[in-house]
C-alpha cells in the first residue's frame, strides 16, 4: 500500500507541475489572459509542497520523481494536447516507471 501512496503522490505532484507550466504557456503562446498566472503560482506552489510529503531523502525523491513526471507528460500528451502516444512513448513510460521503481522500492540499510 506504499508504494500505491508513493506513486499516487508523484502523480499528483507531476499534475500540479504540469499545470504550473502549461498555464504560462497559454498565456505566452496562445495569448490567453494573463490571470492565468494566479493559479499558475498556485499549482507550483502545491507542486513544491507536495514533494515535500515524501519521507526519503530529497535528491532520491527529485530522482524517482522524475519516473511518473515522463508518464503524466505522455498522459498529458494525449488527454489535453489531443496527439496519442506512440509506441516508443508507451515504452519510454514504462522504462521510467521501472527506474522509479528501482529508486524508491529497492531494500536498502539506511
Amino acid at each position: 500500500m506504499t508504494e500505491l501512496k508513493t506513486v499516487g503522490l508523484f502523480a499528483l505532484t507531476a499534475l500540479a507541475e504540469i499545470v504550473g507550466c502549461y498555464l504560462p504557456y497559454l498565456w505566452l503562446r496562445e495569448g490567453k489572459s494573463i490571470w492565468l498566472l494566479i493559479p499558475a503560482v498556485l499549482s507550483l506552489a502545491a507542486f513544491v509542497w507536495l514533494l515535500t510529503l515524501h519521507p526519503t531523502a530529497v535528491g532520491r525523491v527529485y530522482a524517482a520523481y522524475g519516473g511518473v513526471y515522463v508518464v503524466m507528460a505522455i498522459i498529458w500528451l494525449w488527454t489535453v494536447d489531443g496527439i496519442r502516444p506512440t509506441t516508443w512513448d508507451i515504452f519510454g513510460s514504462i522504462v521510467a516507471l521501472v527506474g522509479m521503481a528501482i529508486i524508491m522500492f529497492a531494500p536498502r540499510s539506511t
